[in-house]
């Protein structure tokens, strides 16, 4: 089915799709949308859920791990200072693996307040456990949220799926809906393994001791520095899982194939751009531009951040003359995380590509193409190292 809805409709008519039992809802800007679409399907019949407001984001988050610890498949949403209410019960929901699925709209912290857009929030909990999956349209936002509850589910870890507030939230753009009957034969049904159950009680994480000790059973359990081993390799693992996930996916609906980041024009680029969300395909408006002047350029956006794909990153990389990557959201006192990563992962590869990195678009700063086309068309030319610290690009004043 043909739409042409908001990217808030978007993640709701995906969390529909895949039958989302519990839904914790608390508004805010600009992610609220969302939530209110979910309470109108479930108002109207459409959509056989819990729909349960609460007073706060940090409530929300505890409903979801209540609903996903007794075995219901739960959903919410936030955006910037309500993610970070959250902060507490995110590393709960991972460290108790809990297979929870949530929408981010990004968007820019306070203080100062801003409603705009940027990726601060979402960069800010990328240590939390949490998969993060950044979409660059609609339709990568509603595929995102069905292959998310997949996910999930698979490798007992909750995913967070992040698009850009306003410019996706809010914007009209067309994207195709699944049908239910599809939806229903690619998204296996939730069947944890261990949940809160009246027939057979059990301790959830309780207090960890630091070293291994024998269960009830005599059996060695982990203390709880093997817990967090268990949670980093299965984090590292669902990297194929999730392209396998990608896979099925394509063979189902005809869409996919770049699970974890998404070229354009890359494959006999010189220089290539690397970002997030939307800001990947304003760059196609840019390379292209830049590709009539004769440039050998292309651009490239991560979609999979958290577990962080280096290897994907380095075979589409490694062989390139420089890397200019744009971010809206920083490591205060030291440089973009992408950006940081980026070079994490092509430090072990001989003659490294040139990098540099630019900060853009911070609480909603305009993002201009000729900007971006000035920016990337003297990068290429200037494309000895710089001093590896972030460029400002839109700063209008210093102190």
């Amino acid at each position: 089915m043909h739409m042409i809805e908001s990217g808030n409709v978007a993640a709701a008519t995906g969390v529909k799709l895949a039958r989302a039992n519990v839904i914790a809802a608390y508004p805010i800007t600009p992610q609220t949308p969302l939530t209110e679409k979910l309470s109108e399907f479930v108002a109207a019949g459409e959509l056989a859920a819990e729909y349960i407001p609460v007073e706060s984001e940090h409530s929300a988050m505890a409903v979801c791990i209540a609903a996903s610890s007794a075995g219901a498949r739960a959903f919410t949403a936030t955006s910037a200072n309500g993610l970070l209410y959250m902060n507490e019960q995110l590393h709960w929901a991972a460290g108790a693996r809990l297979p929870i699925v949530m929408c981010v709209a990004n968007r820019g912290i306070g203080a100062p307040w801003t409603v705009w857009n940027d990726h601060q929030d979402t960069i800010s909990q990328r240590d939390g456990g949490w998969i993060q999956i950044y979409a660059n349209d609609h339709q990568q936002i509603i595929d995102s949220v069905i292959k998310a509850f997949y996910l999930a589910q698979t490798v007992s870890i909750p995913v967070m799926v992040c698009y850009d507030g306003y410019i996706l939230s809010h914007t009209y753009m067309p994207f195709e809906k699944p049908d239910q009957d599809q939806v229903d034969a690619f998204l296996p049904p939730f069947t944890p393994e261990n949940m809160l159950d009246p027939d057979r009680p059990y301790n959830f994480n309780t207090v960890t001791l630091p070293d291994v000790r024998p269960d009830i059973h005599g059996q060695t359990a982990p203390g709880y520095m093997e817990i967090r081993h268990c949670l980093h390799q299965d984090m590292r693992g669902s990297i194929q899982v999730l392209e396998e996930i990608d896979k099925k996916f394509q063979a189902a609906f005809g869409r996919g194939g770049h699970p974890f980041v998404e070229p354009y024009k890359c494959e006999d680029a010189d220089h290539v751009v690397v970002c997030m969300g939307s800001l990947s395909y304003h760059f196609r408006d840019v390379i292209d531009l830049l590709s009539q002047e004769g440039l050998k350029i292309g651009v490239m956006g991560v979609q999979l951040y958290r577990p962080f794909p280096e290897k994907a990153i380095v075979e589409a990389l490694y062989q390139k003359k420089s890397i200019m990557v744009f971010e809206k959201a920083l490591s205060y006192g030291n440089q973009g995380a992408l950006y940081a990563d980026i070079k994490s992962a092509l430090y072990p590869c001989e003659n490294r590509p040139e990098m540099k990195n630019f900060i853009l678009g911070l609480g909603g700063r305009e993002i201009k193409t000729s900007i971006l086309v000035e920016t990337v068309r003297n990068a290429v030319k200037h494309t000895a190292a710089s001093d590896d610290h972030p460029m400002w690009v839109g700063l209008k004043c210093q102190e």
